[in-house]
């Protein structure tokens, strides 16, 4: 089935307006991190992905054939974060673009003197301020183990809601601002200590430092970034940001409204 008939389903031209059981079951199977919620958890998330995939707009590039379970993954996945926060939270935004692998982003670059330099980024994800969100299909496959692009890209979009990702999403009232900067610096600057570790490290340890690091290392590129990566692996490894990072995991099942280690 293509995504014209898929599309022309969701938005009500056929009777059916509800994810298929078998693929709803064949998309759990793929993503087993989602076994740690309960029915009724997974009853709201499967109906906060169908209407997303009412109300986005999927486009495949690079001769990719998008399917039913490519979109329906993509959006059981985006959704977790928002679970308990609702659809709201992605209504400034349509495009959802998903090429079959990593793609390549010009990019140009002024630095300290003035000068401007261009180069070509290669990329899983990219999500644009009020703009479409950029996927790799290939890197999509990828979840359950603590990546997961999907989750990266839509927690961008979250932080997105007040401008730029700087890892300061719009907060609500019961979560002040002082307190998530506070406690999301404290923890951006440990992680970057310990990777400033690992690149000093010789060639022989390089391998076992990294290992032991709690999160991806391009978590250091930035408070944006750093949100980003904790966000994939609070949903998919949480015990091991809670390790890490307690205060953290403590101020992200605020914000989520979503303790995965209770579960």
């Amino acid at each position: 089935m293509l995504l014209g008939r898929l599309i022309d389903w969701w938005r009500g031209r056929e009777k059916s307006r509800s994810i298929p059981d078998e693929l709803w079951q064949d998309t759990l199977d793929q993503l087993p991190f989602l076994s740690r919620l309960s029915n009724e958890e997974h009853t709201r998330l499967r109906a906060l992905a169908e209407t997303f995939l009412t109300e986005k707009e999927f486009t495949a590039v690079g001769g990719l054939q998008l399917t039913d379970a490519m979109c329906v993954s993509i959006a059981v996945q985006g959704c977790l974060p928002i679970l308990n926060l609702g659809l709201e939270y992605y209504r400034d935004w349509v495009g959802i673009v998903v090429y079959p692998d990593e793609f390549v982003i010009p990019r140009t670059v002024e630095d300290e003197f003035g000068v401007v330099h261009e180069y070509d980024d290669i990329a899983s994800g990219e999500a644009w301020e009020g703009g479409p969100l950029i996927i790799s299909w290939h890197d999509v496959q990828m979840a359950g183990e603590g990546y997961n692009v999907v989750i990266h890209e839509f927690a961008h979009k979250l932080d997105m809601r007040n401008g730029e990702a700087d890892g300061i999403p719009p907060l609500p009232a019961e979560l002040p601002r002082p307190e998530w900067e506070t406690t999301l610096l404290a923890a951006f600057e440990d992680f970057c200590t310990k990777v400033d570790v690992l690149d000093a490290a010789p060639a022989s340890l390089a391998d076992e430092i990294a290992d032991a690091l709690p999160l991806d290392p391009y978590a250091a590129e930035n408070l944006g970034e750093f949100f980003a990566v904790a966000s994939e692996t609070f949903f998919e490894t949480p015990d091991m940001l809670n390790h890490a990072y307690p205060a953290l995991y403590r101020l992200f099942a605020r914000y989520y409204r979503q303790d995965p280690l209770a579960r």
